[in-house]
């Protein structure tokens, strides 16, 4: 589907903005975890006037935007993690919201965490003052993540790091590491990055430096002992990047305006 120029800001229903995301983000070709559902999984009746950004599907989310009058949701954590379950209680009093206030639902996960421009893990590197030259974090022979080469004081990679986390209602948390030490290597992967397999990629890829959104504490305990150095930035805060980034070029081909839901874990 052609995207609408700048200038031309014709309004545009949930799905014909769904499937123009789908293209971008290639949703199609993009393994993820089942209960993912990536792209629009809640409709409208539409046309969409505004958007809402946020990480996390939730009703505090859906409550804010509801609260800032848009009727599309963009989140990186959708709707049906769990997989199949009864519409009661919680789940039951938040799709009451969305369909009373007619507001759509569309749902970006790894598509979202690798996309080249728009990625979370492109657009933390960026946020660190990191230039990719590859990818990472390997999930079914796909990089989700990216790496690449720098010669920075690993402590200032741990204070942009630490700020980064900050602002977004986080604490970072990093394995030991000597005062002198420099970051040749790094890599990057978003949210829960940090597992027994990007540990071993990493060590295995000469990596020095991990930053990730959270991990086990196993690999905390690992680390040191592969000559890693691992930035546990926050699962939240290391994704808020790519929802904004979306939410920022549907209001340059729409003409839509958005804002962003905050509704830091902790994490």
């Amino acid at each position: 589907m052609p995207s609408p120029s700048q200038s031309d800001h014709t309004p545009a229903s949930a799905a014909a903005i769904a499937e123009h995301l789908d293209g971008l983000l290639e949703t199609a070709t993009t393994p993820d975890y089942s209960g993912a559902l990536n792209g629009l999984q809640l409709d409208n009746r539409g046309p969409v006037h505004r958007v809402a950004a946020a990480v996390d599907f939730s009703r505090r989310t859906i409550e804010g935007a509801i609260a800032d009058g848009a009727n599309l949701m963009i989140v990186h954590h959708g709707m049906f993690w769990g997989g199949a379950q009864r519409i009661v209680g919680p789940s039951y009093e938040r799709l009451r919201l969305l369909m009373q206030h007619d507001v759509a639902v569309y749902s970006a996960h790894l598509p979202l965490d690798r996309h080249p421009e728009f990625g979370n893990n492109v657009l933390l590197a960026s946020e660190l003052g990191l230039q990719p030259s590859g990818g990472f974090a390997l999930y079914k022979g796909m990089a989700i993540g990216v790496r690449g080469q720098s010669d920075l004081p690993t402590a200032t990679v741990v204070e942009r790091a630490t700020a980064l986390a900050r602002r977004h209602g986080g604490t970072a948390v990093v394995t030991p590491y000597a005062s002198d030490r420099v970051t040749r290597r790094w890599g990057i992967c978003s949210g829960g990055g940090a597992s027994s397999e990007t540990l071993r990629e990493a060590h295995e890829a000469g990596l020095d430096t991990l930053v990730v959104g959270e991990g086990p504490h196993h690999t905390a305990v690992d680390a040191p002992e592969m000559g890693l150095v691992v930035i546990y930035t926050g699962h939240y805060a290391t994704e808020t990047l790519g929802v904004r980034a979306l939410a920022t070029h549907l209001e340059e081909q729409y003409g839509l305006p958005w804002s962003f839901i905050a509704a830091p874990s902790g994490l």
